[in-house]
């Protein structure tokens, strides 16, 4: 059996626990990390490198996607599973988007969880599990986000594009560009639609591969 190094990011202690118990069972795996949210899980991935980060959808801080956009950069070489309770279509199209490599509804993951992280270290194929299959229907346009143009926006756009990206809530930007949060959250609209941002998750991502973000 390969030896793979863990990491799990969950705000639930008893989801951590019961995931590093079932991944225990493994010879050779070892959960070298745990997280409480999606900050903390995306620098101790850039810290620790490990070979699979194991992410709730929902976490405080960066949401699952959030995170695993930032460790595409911070952390390239880890593969990402995100668990949710969310059994939707818009959902899956969002953790793709961000670059993860597997996506489970957490109602899978005593039966399946193993057969994921094995396959996922294994293949750079896209794990789907069984029940969420049904959600992908056609073939899902992850790759479009973020082609327009950067010059497209105006400075006032970039800044606030810089400062969501880095991890602030529009109030927080708001208050930091001295301007109304109904205003951050207009400019928020205009980039999604100049730059084709399906998500905030897609926002993160191209700001960090184009150097508007910080990286980690």
């Amino acid at each position: 059996m390969a030896e793979l190094r863990i990491m799990i990011a969950d705000d639930h202690d008893l989801i951590r626990r019961g995931l590093r118990t079932l991944l225990g069972t493994r010879s050779g795996w070892t959960v070298v990390g745990e997280a409480s949210n999606g900050v903390d899980a995306v620098t101790m991935a850039a810290s620790l490198m490990p070979d699979i980060a194991i992410l709730d959808f929902s976490m405080p801080g960066l949401t699952g996607p959030e995170a695993a956009a930032r460790m595409r950069v911070c952390a390239p070489r880890t593969k990402v599973l995100v668990l949710t309770m969310h059994d939707s279509e818009e959902v899956l199209r969002e953790v793709l988007q961000a670059g993860a490599k597997g996506f489970m509804l957490k109602s899978d993951a005593d039966r399946d969880l193993l057969m994921a992280v094995q396959r996922i270290s294994e293949s750079d194929e896209i794990f789907v599990s069984e029940r969420a299959v049904s959600l992908r229907g056609g073939p899902l346009n992850v790759s479009g986000a973020g082609k327009a143009s950067l010059a497209q926006l105006t400075v006032r756009e970039r800044e606030v594009m810089r400062l969501l990206a880095d991890g602030m809530t529009s109030k927080e930007a708001a208050a930091r560009l001295c301007i109304s949060t109904r205003t951050v959250e207009s400019h928020r609209i205009n980039i999604s639609r100049k730059m084709s941002f399906g998500s905030v998750a897609d926002l993160v991502r191209y700001a960090i591969r184009n150097g508007i973000a910080a990286q980690c």
